[in-house]
């Protein structure tokens, strides 16, 4: 888990790679059923600069806005499943519900969505703030894991 940053010591490795030059981008979600969807947003949001730094929703944070029968993972395998991908540079995570908390600790230079949320997300005020932009990806159709977790429920009837 070479790649895995406490939250805690996220301002630390943020200053480290700032003074490397290294612009950073982000990523957030649950990413609970990891699926090809997020192989696609996660492959584009790399191409946005040098450091990819994957925030995902803690379990309390997940049950809190999706439902309390969620995540279907727990928060230590989908770290480590994120932090197995070749093109996750670090991943880190959050107990809030949005990410700008953390977001405004990292300072990404782009911060990556998925084009279902816009150009005003929630994350887009607190990303140009500091002089960040915000990148939208297009969602693969029928690639979420809520269209999943239908087909799943579909095949057990």
């Amino acid at each position: 888990m070479l790649k895995l940053i406490k939250p805690e010591n996220l301002e630390a490795k943020i200053n480290s790679l700032r003074r490397e030059k290294k612009t950073i981008a982000t990523l957030n979600g649950s990413f609970d059923l990891l699926h090809a969807g997020h192989l696609y947003i996660l492959a584009e949001a790399k191409k946005q600069a040098d450091i990819l730094i994957c925030a995902l929703n803690s379990d309390a944070s997940i049950q809190k806005y999706k439902s309390p029968n969620r995540p279907i993972i727990p928060l230590q395998y989908r770290l480590e499943m994120m932090a197995a991908l070749t093109f996750v540079d670090f991943v880190t995570w959050f107990e809030e519900t949005d990410p700008c908390y953390i977001l405004s600790i990292i300072k990404p230079d782009v911060h990556v969505n998925g084009a279902e949320y816009g150009v005003n997300c929630v994350e887009a005020n607190t990303v140009r703030s500091f002089g960040g932009k915000i990148h939208l990806v297009d969602r693969i159709p029928s690639l979420s894991t809520s269209s999943i977790i239908e087909k799943i429920k579909k095949l057990c009837v």
